[in-house]
C-alpha cells in the first residue's frame, strides 16, 4: 500500500492536486474534512466521540483523528494506497500516524509539500467571490463573471467571504506556517519530504508531483 501525504498552505490548491494525483496513480483520495463529515453523518462510534469534543469546543484528540483515517484506509478502495489531504496537520499527528501504520506493517512513503509564495496565495484567495443565491464560485482575475459583481448563472450578487479578506488570509497563513513548520521538519528528518513548486497550471503542477513520486518512491 502506498501512503502519500500532500501538504501546502491555504490557497495552494492541494485539495485539487490531491484528487488529481490520486486519479493518476490509481489511489484513493482521503480528505480529513470529508472524514469528519461522513463519520458525524453516519453516527459511527468515532464520529460520536469526535462530536462530543467539538460540541464542547475542544480539539478532537489526535488518536481519534488517526483512528478515523485508519478506518477509512481499511476500506476496499484503499487497497492500492491513499493520498492523504489535510492530514496530518501537526508533527504530533504525523508521529501518531506513523506509529499506527507501523503496527500494520505500513508506512508513509512520501510527503509532498507544495510551495506557493504568500503573495500568490493572497491573490488567489482575496480574489474569490461567491454568489449569495446559488453559491457559484468566481475569481476577479482567473474566473470573472461577465458583469462585475453579478452571477452569470442566476443573476445573484457576488460577495467576498470573511475568510477571504486580506487581513484574515494573512493571519491564516501565519497560523499555518507556525503549525506546519515542525511537520515539515518531521518529514525532512525522515527523508520523506518532497518539495514542489505549486505555481503554474493545474496539469503542470500535477506533472511535477507525479515526477517527484516516480523519482523518489517508485
Amino acid at each position: 500500500m502506498m501512503v502519500v501525504v500532500v501538504m501546502g498552505p491555504p490557497g495552494a490548491g492541494k485539495g485539487t492536486q490531491a484528487v488529481r494525483l490520486a486519479e493518476r496513480l490509481g489511489l484513493a483520495h482521503v480528505a480529513s474534512g470529508d472524514l469528519f463529515r461522513e463519520a458525524l453523518a453516519a453516527g459511527t462510534p468515532l464520529g460520536l466521540q469526535a462530536k462530543g469534543y467539538m460540541e464542547r469546543g475542544e480539539l478532537v484528540p489526535d488518536t481519534i483523528v488517526v483512528d478515523m483515517v485508519l478506518e477509512r484506509m481499511a476500506r476496499p478502495d484503499c487497497a492500492a494506497g491513499v493520498v492523504l489531504d489535510g492530514f496530518p496537520r501537526t508533527a504530533a499527528q504525523a508521529e501518531a500516524l506513523d506509529q499506527a501504520l507501523a503496527a500494520q506493517g505500513k508506512q508513509v512513503e512520501a510527503a509532498l509539500y507544495m510551495r506557493v509564495p504568500a503573495e500568490v496565495v493572497l491573490d488567489r484567495l482575496t480574489g474569490r467571490r461567491i454568489c449569495r443565491d446559488c453559491q457559484a464560485p468566481y475569481h476577479v482575475v482567473f474566473n470573472p463573471p461577465a458583469r462585475t459583481g453579478i452571477c452569470d448563472r442566476c443573476g445573484g450578487s457576488l460577495y467576498q467571504r470573511e475568510d477571504d479578506r486580506e487581513e484574515t488570509v494573512r493571519h491564516r497563513l501565519e497560523v499555518y506556517l507556525q503549525q506546519t513548520a515542525p511537520l515539515i521538519s518531521y518529514y525532512r528528518q525522515r527523508r520523506l519530504l518532497r518539495e514542489v513548486d505549486g505555481t503554474g497550471g493545474l496539469d503542470e503542477v500535477t506533472g511535477r508531483l507525479v515526477r517527484l513520486l516516480d523519482e523518489g518512491v517508485a
